[in-house]
């Protein structure tokens, strides 16, 4: 394969990559929506904060701290069932996905 072909390879690979990611976020994201509304915009069944406006950083250190039990109020028990099945990188892509809503 010549270097060009390569690149090109290379290229389309990554950028076919964040296409998915950006497209997880959105898919993992719907099942959030139920509670914290379709633009992140409401208070989980009027017990969580808004998360709409939290950066990414947050979200993550939230999502962890649910999984692992180490983060919560009201919501902590609910969440750490919704989190269970998350991996890392999904907790990432999703945290991306969420701060990104305007």
């Amino acid at each position: 394969m010549t270097t060009t072909k390569k690149i090109i390879t290379t290229v389309a690979f990554f950028t076919a990559t964040s296409l998915m990611a950006a497209s997880n976020g959105e898919t993992l994201f719907k099942a959030c929506a139920t509670c914290h509304g379709a633009n992140a915009q409401k208070a989980a069944l009027g017990k969580s904060e808004i998360i709409k406006g939290w950066d990414s950083k947050k979200i993550q250190d939230a999502l962890h701290g649910y999984k692992n039990g180490t983060y919560g109020k009201a919501m902590k028990g609910v969440m750490k069932g919704q989190v269970a099945r998350l991996s890392d990188e999904d907790i990432k892509v999703l945290a991306d996905y969420i701060s990104s809503i305007k």
